[in-house]
């Protein structure tokens, strides 16, 4: 199998907490999408974690994977922690038809989850500090002698969801500044994350998916944006983030429709956004969400350049039920009429956790999943 990332057996990142840590993060600070509260002190649980994450470690190298995380153990949820890390943000909740979250509420089979609007909103002139996801690499790699991975939010996350309401004015009269702002931030992020060892990162972006359901394209166009014109602005700014970092640093990108305990947010297939995507995105990896109908077909899989891989996101982390070994491979078969075989990879289609309480699975289903994984790619790839 493939040497080097993305390897041809992935996941995502986040990993379910064991029950000891979940309780202690539970107690420390409540559900974070039902109460606006600031940034943990993580001197608390540092323990805990660390004890958690040596565990986790320990069993993504039991299932045979090369890519290693610390199952994002330390952070509330996928995004919120490294944009409330930065000088100028603060998390605000609304109620509001404007907002892109109330027109995609979480849902699955049997229910719909109107959370209000966790919007991020920057007030003041964007600024790193300090090191945000440092620490956390650092102690990930004393762990390991297998690919570690960082994932970080995109920086999307502080526009999409508000627009231009959620960027202050008064701060940024123009909208360049910062975006400009958020490069540099990026860029200085993962340039410290390289000088520790790391060279492989990834950046979560939920926005491209979600413009691939009509009513996220609605919900854009009723609050005075244009779908095709915040693609074109997204996928500038990915690609200078991508562009600005080392050389020797793999990047890659994921994109889902959702993940919330089970729930998702958007559905459509990617062809809304794919050409945009593959052609005009400055990234060379794509982690692709494909375990349900809601994802569509592999046509969209025919704009991707040689020379950039996908990963496709085959095996569900919302549900228990674990995928056939022989359905998975038919589906890489139909993956490779539209992208060569020796451009794809498998993983899971998100995380187990992008919030702190996890998907309804267990620890051991989890195992299975990432087993399975690596199983397959194995018998698909050698």
């Amino acid at each position: 199998m493939s040497q080097c990332p993305p390897f041809r057996a992935e996941h995502v990142g986040s990993l379910l907490r064991p029950e000891k840590l979940l309780r202690a993060r539970a107690e420390a600070e409540g559900d974070q999408y039902r109460q606006a509260s600031g940034p943990l002190k993580y001197e608390q649980l540092r323990e805990i974690e660390d004890e958690a994450v040596r565990d986790v470690v320990q069993l993504q190298e039991d299932v045979g994977l090369e890519g290693v995380t610390d199952g994002e153990f330390r952070r509330r949820s996928w995004f919120q922690d490294f944009l409330l890390s930065l000088t100028g943000t603060e998390i605000t909740f609304v109620e509001s038809s404007q907002t892109v979250s109330a027109a995609l509420p979480f849902q699955d089979d049997v229910s719909v989850d109107k959370l209000p609007g966790h919007i991020v909103r920057v007030t003041r002139k964007l600024a790193r500090q300090k090191g945000i996801f440092t620490d956390h690499f650092a102690f990930l790699k004393s762990l390991t002698a297998r690919t570690p991975k960082v994932s970080l939010p995109s920086p999307t996350m502080l526009h999409f969801w508000g627009g231009r309401a959620a960027i202050d004015a008064t701060v940024y009269p123009d909208i360049e500044e910062f975006w400009d702002d958020a490069v540099k931030i990026w860029i200085a992020e993962i340039e410290a994350l390289h000088a520790l060892g790391c060279r492989y990162v990834q950046l979560d972006d939920v926005t491209f998916p979600l413009i691939c359901d009509p009513n996220g394209q609605e919900a854009l166009r009723k609050r005075g944006d244009d779908p095709t014109a915040i693609l074109e602005t997204y996928a500038g700014v990915l690609s200078r983030i991508a562009g600005g970092v080392p050389g020797d640093m793999t990047i890659a990108m994921h994109m889902c429709r959702g993940n919330n305990r089970g729930k998702w947010m958007g559905r459509g297939g990617y062809e809304y956004v794919s050409e945009v995507v593959f052609q005009n995105v400055g990234i060379n990896n794509f982690f692709m969400e494909y375990d349900t109908e809601r994802a569509g077909d592999f046509q969209p899989l025919r704009h991707v350049p040689a020379g950039k891989r996908v990963v496709l996101g085959l095996i569900s982390s919302k549900t228990p039920v674990l995928e056939s070994r022989e359905d998975l491979k038919r589906r890489i078969d139909a993956a490779s009429k539209y992208l060569p075989l020796d451009q794809l990879c498998l993983s899971p289609q998100c995380g187990f956790a992008s919030n702190f309480m996890g998907n309804p699975v267990t620890i051991d289903d989890e195992r299975r999943k990432l087993e399975l994984v690596v199983e397959t790619a194995r018998d698909v790839w050698g």
